[in-house]
């Protein structure tokens, strides 16, 4: 197993090995709304802080929060989701925890907002950590009524909350072309990001099926990557729809102001698209935007905001693959906020 230098180096490899096994068991008996990635390195993470709150600002079904409550009695957690059915298996998940844990129905663009409209939850105490667990849980990609997947027909909706905005299939009844090409683009479907988005558009499709038709129809046989044909697609969608880059953007602002010094900040992405974002974001906020020659030193006067635990993202062990497969694309992040 795999420390963390943020976590206090004299842990025994025996505490470590009981930590694993200990979180394994909690994993087995409750997590039927996701199976968490990476769950053994955010616990070390966090179990390392002083005594506050973390953020959990992608809670899911709170297979983290639960992790950290159990092994931190020193922290609570202010959770934050849009999904209304991820919130209410939060709650019950969390429901032996009492009153070290609130759950909000927000995004991690309104981090900032939470925390601030949160106080009495706060009681005083820091904002010693945040997490944010990127992109599409398991739940809602096996639920077929979400439209999330391709492996079951169902309405195109992808939205992270059913209950508000456009769907997926609205979306794409007023783009245009030239716009979605690029989007595609944007998420690694390169050599036939036109030719998809004109069959796309040309039908229309209101079904993940008829989705799945209109990019078949658009990429030769002999053309295809391993994998799906259509995965891009549909992550580019669901992307679009649910303005997950904006969010990120803005997220990642967020939960740098709201955290205490000291405070520690991870990510988890999955795509590379979210991984380039939040490393761009990090080494801004580590170098203060300086642009000054490596070889010159710097000159310009600015300062960092965090430091950064290492610069190539932490990576599930093949352990962890080899029983959730859906770990084999997360990579996690760390920064710790510096006093000013």
């Amino acid at each position: 197993m795999r420390s963390l230098a943020i976590v206090k180096s004299g842990r025994e490899t025996s505490s470590a090995l009981s930590l694993g096994f200990t979180i394994e068991r909690l994993q087995m008996a409750h997590d039927t709304y996701h199976q968490p990635v990476l769950v053994q390195e955010i616990v070390e993470l966090f179990t390392g802080l002083g005594a506050g709150v973390v953020v959990d600002a992608t809670l899911g079904g709170a297979g983290h929060s639960f992790a950290i409550l159990a092994h931190a009695p020193q922290l609570r957690v202010l959770g934050i989701d849009r999904d209304p059915n991820a919130r209410d298996a939060a709650r019950v998940r969390l429901a032996s925890f009492g009153d070290r844990s609130k759950i909000v129905d927000a995004t991690f663009a309104d981090l900032t907002r939470v925390v601030h409209e949160n106080g009495e939850f706060l009681n005083g105490d820091a904002v010693v950590g945040v997490l944010m667990d990127l992109g599409v849980s398991s739940h809602q990609l096996d639920d077929p009524t979400r439209g999330f997947s391709f492996r079951a027909d169902a309405p195109l909706d992808m939205r992270m909350d059913p209950t508000r905005g456009e769907t997926a299939a609205h979306y794409l009844a007023r783009v245009d072309s030239h716009e979605f090409a690029r989007i595609l683009r944007a998420n690694g479907e390169n050599r036939f990001a036109g030719a998809i988005a004109k069959s796309v558009l040309e039908r229309q499709p209101q079904t993940t099926f008829e989705l799945t038709e209109a990019v078949e129809r658009a990429v030769p046989m002999a053309a295809r990557r391993r994998g799906h044909v259509a995965t891009r697609v549909f992550q580019a969608l669901r992307v679009e729809v649910n303005q997950e880059a904006e969010q990120l953007d803005a997220g990642l602002e967020s939960a740098l102001d709201v955290l205490a010094p000291a405070g520690v900040l991870a990510v988890i992405s999955y795509h590379s698209g979210e991984d380039r974002m939040v490393k761009a974001v990090l080494h801004e906020a580590a170098t203060g935007g300086c642009t000054c020659p490596p070889e010159l030193g710097c000159v310009c006067g600015a300062v960092g905001r965090v430091t950064v635990f290492k610069a190539s993202a932490q990576l599930a062990s093949a352990a962890e693959v080899a029983t959730n497969p859906r770990a084999r694309s997360a990579r996690l992040r760390i920064a710790r906020k510096v006093a000013p």
